[in-house]
């Protein structure tokens, strides 16, 4: 059986052993770009950038 998207597993090379399944990485930024509409009360035409922030704060931690 071929893998799925879902089995696939990235990797941060800068932390050795810190990896994540691209499912549950997707449902975490999905979860913090729905905070990030939340706080400014879901005001439309903001939904990529809270995407990419919340992108980018989940690669910096």
């Amino acid at each position: 059986m071929a893998a799925t998207v879902n089995d696939e597993v990235i990797s941060n090379p800068e932390e050795s052993g810190n990896t994540i399944n691209l499912a549950d990485r997707d449902a975490m930024i999905s979860e913090l770009a729905y905070y990030k509409a939340e706080s400014r009360g879901f005001e439309p035409g903001h939904e990529l950038d809270d995407w990419l922030e919340a992108e980018k704060e989940l690669m910096l931690e």
